[in-house]
């Protein structure tokens, strides 16, 4: 249901298109479709995950604080034995934390000879143990005094451990990463651990034929929101999660309120993802909560309804959210960070502000409904959907890349 998944199962589908027999294996199977291939589910699995916690928690002297930002990849599943393992010619890694691979299950891939792609969908395989480093650059060289364990007060912490595992895994076998936004491949090619491993940048496929413009009113029909406002969309998996940056959507909105009175009654605030509900009582705007979505038909037609996205995430690497609602021909406003400027062409097709600046945010949001040539704004965000991020697109160049391992 997050985003490095529907990515993964959005490239299988791209390359299923173009002749590829692929398959995706995953920990928790959560469609019908008979080429996405679930680990066997037993309490052995359950265990696993909850045995990682367990060791992060302790490292962390019993504090749950920064539980799930940190991943060591102690507990797997070895995967070599399964027969789609076997048959595979290329075996191509995503997200795989969780209890999905261990580091020594990865080692097991590896020692197979099959070529293997990484997509890196955050900084994890160059770290010690965060998906995001929140400005620490220790990667760079050896991780150790990590900030996220232990309040960073060790040197032979639980994040140079297992950064020196990584190392000793990588260094004798070649792996073709892959990231999905220049900015990660910037990251990833600063890491001693990935030193002679080929990095290239390719993002992220979407289907343009599903996700494209449609009649405003009709998706407004549709999704039961009013025909009579502005309507401004944010959402995420959790809404809450601080890396989001809802506190700066908070202030952002308080500010447009306060600096253009008028805006109150005009527009409206969609939301979607668990917790919506609770932005009611946060913003000085109507707010029109919708429930967890996963059905893409229904995304088409919320991002139809609406005439801004919002993204005010604080790290990101090429959010699926924003692709979509550039598909849609809805401009989008997001901070000046991770690959979002890449995305975000700035007042052009959208409006990238500086980062944390809510005050930068909320003119973004004024600017973007106000600007008289809105309808070009739109019509630049969905060319460049197309001319990026098309399934047609992406899956040629995974396939070159497959073709030359």
């Amino acid at each position: 249901m997050g985003g490095a998944a529907i990515a993964a199962g959005r490239l299988m589908e791209a390359l299923k298109n173009h002749g590829i027999k692929a398959k995706m294996l995953v920990r928790d199977k959560e469609t019908e479709q008979i080429t996405v291939v679930p680990l066997r589910q037993s309490w052995r699995l359950v265990w696993k995950f909850v045995w990682e916690r367990v060791v992060i928690w302790m490292a962390n002297r019993f504090s749950r604080k920064n539980l799930f930002a940190v991943d060591i990849a102690n507990t797997g599943t070895d995967i070599t034995a399964l027969p789609e393992f076997k048959q595979a010619d290329v075996i191509h890694l995503h997200w795989i934390n969780q209890g999905m691979l261990s580091l020594h299950d990865i080692g097991k891939i590896l020692q197979s000879g099959k070529p293997v792609v990484w997509t890196m969908h955050d900084m994890w395989p160059c770290t010690g143990v965060c998906h995001y480093t929140r400005g620490c650059e220790r990667y760079r060289t050896e991780c150790g005094n990590c900030p996220f364990v232990n309040g960073g007060k060790r040197a032979h912490d639980l994040a140079y451990r297992t950064f020196r595992k990584k190392r000793d895994i990588y260094a004798h076998h070649r792996i073709q990463f892959v990231t999905c936004s220049q900015w990660l491949g910037r990251q990833a090619r600063q890491s001693t651990l990935l030193a002679g491993h080929p990095v290239t940048v390719i993002p992220n496929p979407i289907n343009t034929n599903l996700f494209k413009p449609h009649d405003k009113a009709e998706a407004r029909d549709r999704c039961r929101l009013p025909q009579d406002r502005l309507l401004m969309l944010f959402g995420s998996v959790k809404i809450t999660d601080k890396r989001k940056g809802i506190d700066y959507l908070v202030e952002s909105c308080r500010l447009l309120a306060e600096q253009h009175p008028e805006m109150k009654e005009r527009l409206g605030v969609v939301t979607f993802g668990k917790y919506s509900q609770q932005l009611k009582d946060m913003l000085p705007f109507r707010v029109y909560p919708l429930d967890f979505v996963r059905d893409d038909h229904r995304l088409v037609d919320i991002y139809n309804a609406v005439d801004i996205f919002v993204t005010p995430s604080l790290e990101d690497n090429l959010p699926n959210t924003i692709m979509e609602a550039m598909a849609c021909g809805t401009p989008c406003v997001g901070f000046n960070v991770g690959g979002i400027p890449e995305m975000i062409d700035h007042l052009h097709n959208g409006y990238v502000a500086a980062y944390k600046s809510a005050e930068d945010f909320a003119n973004g949001i004024y600017w973007t409904l106000t600007d008289p040539d809105y309808a070009s704004l739109a019509e630049q965000a969905c060319r460049k959907a197309v001319a990026h991020y098309s399934e047609d697109t992406i899956a040629r160049h995974f396939i070159d890349l497959y073709n030359k391992l």
